[in-house]
């Protein structure tokens, strides 16, 4: 039976501006009503004078509601936290510890870890280590039936946490974060994940925590960072929200995916998951841009900087596939036409079609040898959506809309087949229609990917037929033996424009 949720408040980097943090939580609990707990990640001391400490110390002062904070994150504050299991700190402020879960009576379960990561081993007392994180794991993973945690409390924030969703404005969550904090947010899948450091707000999109058509539907994870206390550019540093504990919840209820849900965006896709593990920041090899002559009849690579000798045989980071006879579509290639091409980029480059199926139909097609999109890496797949976005603008000033769609069967290379049709011809669901009619015929099933989803989580590694229109729709199927290469053509006949 459902209980009463909680109402709770999450904050960033308090810094020691306790009256600040408090003062702030007593006007919202006067607008808002009372609050069950606050949890504080980040810096909770910082180098402000201890006086105000001392009066929360000695109780002369007292938090207005029940305050749980992390351990330090540097060697100055270590001293705050006198026991590395946790201990009370001050009247209605208590330390949680290095690492543990904290359920109250309610039965919402906190994950929580100190620190920031380190290196070595042991890590210091403001560190954690991977030890500490697989220790965490291994503590909820004996649970029965575990599947996942309500609430889970970091003060980094985990790597990579903006592939799939919306961007953290500069911050570039590819190079910052903890790896480890990844690791263990996808293995303790929380509901809510906070974190801190950064000095900023980010709420990320909610995320899945299965593969879609793969894996039975599991419940969502929200992450939200916080900023600093007191902060002159005014960004949020404080979090209400009302969670009712997930042991509490009917299980269908808890797996309803809301409409802006996205890909995990700690999970490798498609051939990624078979690499060798990730380079740290420290350690990634440097991105080289490379132009590529035209005028010459065998377009070689040379790097932007212009140099030679061993500096132009810098290894990359993916393994470009060699084409096993002549391709039309290698940019390096003397078999290309090179006067069809429109623009080229950094990974991408777009040209017209010879023999289109309209006078405007357009290719994106990767630089190197890539037979699908489920083999492109990640920075591709970016410049092609910025060529999508481009083409939707330019076709929409001509009164138009564009279909695009992969079909890599009896192709070795890559090609985006992007096709515009005027807008005052036919419906989007026309466009469905049409596809979908004769796919029926060809007894050939359309799967519809939903919204925010990476295609390469549900490729499986193989060869498909994707389609997509302006409206962001998008079916896919695998490709099968004697699929049929003119199926986009009969649907253009089935609906004329």
């Amino acid at each position: 039976m459902a209980g009463k949720p909680l109402r709770v408040l999450a904050c960033g980097d308090v810094e020691g501006k306790l009256d600040m943090l408090f003062n702030r939580v007593q006007a919202v609990q006067k607008k808002s009503g009372e609050f069950d707990l606050l949890l504080c990640v980040g810096n909770f001391f910082g180098s402000t004078p201890e006086a105000e400490w001392e009066e929360y110390r000695t109780c002369a002062k007292k938090a207005p509601i029940p305050t749980y904070v992390l351990g330090a994150n540097n060697p100055e504050t270590v001293h705050y936290f006198p026991d590395v299991n946790g201990c009370e700190l001050a009247e209605n402020i208590t330390y949680l510890g290095r690492k543990g879960i904290f359920s109250g009576t309610s039965g919402l379960q906190i994950a929580y870890l100190s620190g920031t990561e380190s290196l070595s081993e042991p890590a210091p007392a403001y560190s954690f280590s991977s030890k500490d994180v697989s220790e965490l794991k291994m503590s909820l993973f004996s649970t029965p039936k575990f599947k996942g945690v309500d609430i889970l409390l970091t003060s980094p924030w985990p790597r990579g946490v903006g592939n799939f969703g919306n961007k953290p404005g500069e911050m570039d969550t590819k190079r910052c974060g903890s790896v480890l904090i990844s690791n263990l947010a996808t293995s303790l899948k929380p509901r809510y994940h906070f974190a801190a450091l950064e000095k900023t707000h980010y709420e990320r999109l909610p995320y899945r925590n299965h593969v879609v058509l793969q894996e039975n539907a599991q419940h969502v994870s929200r992450f939200i960072a916080l900023a600093n206390v007191g902060n002159t550019s005014k960004k949020k540093y404080l979090y209400a929200f009302s969670i009712l504990p997930m042991r509490s919840m009917d299980p269908a209820e808890l797996v309803k995916q809301p409409q802006d849900v996205t890909e995990n965006p700690y999970r490798k896709s498609g051939k990624e998951a078979h690499q060798p593990k990730m380079l740290s920041g420290a350690e990634e090899e440097p991105a080289c841009q490379f132009f590529f002559d035209l005028s010459k009849q065998h377009g070689k690579k040379r790097p932007s900087d212009g140099k030679g000798g061993q500096h132009s045989q810098l290894k990359q980071p993916k393994k470009i596939h060699q084409p096993t006879g002549p391709c039309w579509f290698c940019l390096s290639s003397p078999e290309v036409e090179k006067h069809l091409v429109v623009s080229i980029g950094t990974h991408c480059y777009l040209a017209l079609a010879k023999g289109g199926l309209s006078n405007d139909h357009v290719l994106i097609l990767p630089i190197g040898h890539y037979q699908s999109v489920v083999e492109l890496s990640s920075e591709a797949m970016e410049e092609i959506d910025k060529y999508k976005s481009a083409l939707k603008k330019f076709f929409r000033s001509k009164g138009k809309r564009y279909v695009l769609f992969e079909r890599n069967y009896r192709s070795q290379h890559l090609q985006l087949q992007v096709i515009p049709v005027p807008l005052n011809c036919c419906a989007t669901e026309d466009i469905k229609e049409s596809f979908i009619l004769q796919a029926q015929e060809q007894e050939i099933e359309l799967l519809e990917i939903p919204e925010h989803s990476d295609i390469k989580l549900h490729s499986r590694g193989h060869l498909i037929f994707t389609l997509n229109w302006i409206l962001e729709r998008n079916f896919f199927t695998e490709l099968r033996k004697n699929f049929p290469c003119s199926l986009e053509g009969k649907c253009w006949r089935v609906k004329p424009f």
